[in-house]
């Protein structure tokens, strides 16, 4: 199979969808990758370390589209991107295609085989390929809400820890999945006091074994969303359904019953954001705010250290990378129903149903869809 890894282009985006080492995995199987010049710089990687391997370096995006069967990405393809996919192209990446209905129109429109990242199971119902990102941008949460209490980034100017005599900041998290054990990970190291909401009392009761006295985990509804919103100094958003739109848990009246200089991070944000006013941010315009609250809402927070995240993702990726190129798509899809879950568009048919129901499209399965 021809692969192509085009250089990353969303704003402050440094990742890449394959290192060296995946590469010489994939050539030395007899596959053909095909990398765009500059590709790897972001991470310390140049063009000589992927020739060395045994890629082509090309010159554009648009030479790599032009040549390769199987896209392989991080994040989502812009519209650019979008532009350059045909019905013979597989796309492997992040999608997040429920909050995003222009991209979902022109994957829709390009007919191509468009897997999601995200979606991709694992036997005990997990998300292999979402989690490493989780973990990063988890434990991101709480050094970017920590700058943003900083006084000069319009926070209310407290110390996450504390001091001997001076209480340590309270910090809320809402979701006790990946993100949020994370996010409490730094927390807790920081000496900051740490409350994790969720719904799922074997999450709770998991998280309370884990980390004993040192954390309150509270069962997650509006009352204890409201309560403890008004004393929080920063609050971590880690809510996902799997391929849905993120629910909307914090509204825009709980903001003025908030302290004034308090920090929202919503973490959620690539599947729509689970706070009402958030809207995506970048890293170079990082936080708004609104009634006195700092908003962090970063698209692609894991960017921020772009060498860590993108060997953590490659860890995780290359197995399901080679039995595509190996196998091919289709086959490879059949073979394995954990992959057949990323699977979200194919040949112009939305093939995940929760982005077919928030967006509107009419539902194929995805076993279906490949028949056709």
């Amino acid at each position: 199979m021809k692969l192509g890894v085009p250089k990353e282009i969303k704003d402050n985006e440094y990742r890449v969808g394959m290192v060296p080492a995946s590469v010489r995995e994939l050539t030395q199987r007899g596959h053909a990758v095909y990398v765009e010049t500059g590709a790897g710089a972001g991470i310390g990687v140049d063009d000589a370390a992927y020739q060395a391997v045994g890629a082509e370096v090309l010159d554009s995006a648009a030479a790599v589209f032009e040549v390769a069967e199987m896209i392989v990405k991080v994040k989502e393809p812009q519209a650019v991107e979008r532009a350059m996919l045909r019905e013979d192209h597989t796309l492997f990446t992040y999608l997040h295609l429920a909050p995003d209905a222009p991209q979902t129109e022109d994957l829709v429109q390009s007919g191509a085989t468009c897997i999601a990242y995200e979606t991709v199971t694992d036997e005990h119902g997990h998300l292999p390929l979402l989690a490493p990102m989780s973990e990063v941008a988890g434990r991101l949460s709480i050094q970017a809400g920590a700058w943003c209490l900083e006084k000069a980034r319009g926070g209310s100017g407290v110390l996450l820890g504390g001091v001997p005599g001076v209480e340590p900041a309270k910090v809320l998290i809402i979701g006790g999945g990946t993100v949020g054990f994370n996010a409490a990970q730094m927390a807790i190291g920081l000496g900051a006091r740490v409350v994790i909401l969720d719904r799922d009392a074997e999450v709770l009761r998991f998280l309370d074994a884990n980390f004993e006295s040192r954390i309150e985990t509270v069962f997650s509804n509006m009352d204890a969303i409201e309560r403890h919103l008004v004393d929080s100094d920063l609050v971590i958003g880690g809510v996902l359904i799997p391929g849905a739109a993120a629910p909307k848990l914090v509204r825009r009246e709980h903001l003025s019953g908030m302290r004034s200089g308090s920090v929202l991070v919503d973490v959620s944000i690539d599947q729509g954001g689970c706070f009402e006013t958030s809207h995506p941010t970048t890293h170079a315009e990082p936080t708004y705010v609104v009634d006195d609250v700092v908003h962090y809402c970063v698209a692609n927070m894991p960017g921020a250290v772009p060498r860590t995240s993108t060997f953590a993702l490659n860890n995780a990726t290359l197995p399901f990378i080679i039995a595509l190129a190996e196998q091919g798509p289709t086959q490879a899809m059949r073979n394995n129903p954990h992959l057949l879950e990323g699977l979200n568009v194919h040949r112009g048919m939305v093939t995940y149903d929760d982005v077919a129901r928030d967006l509107g499209y009419d539902y194929v399965p995805a076993s279906e869809a490949l028949e056709r």
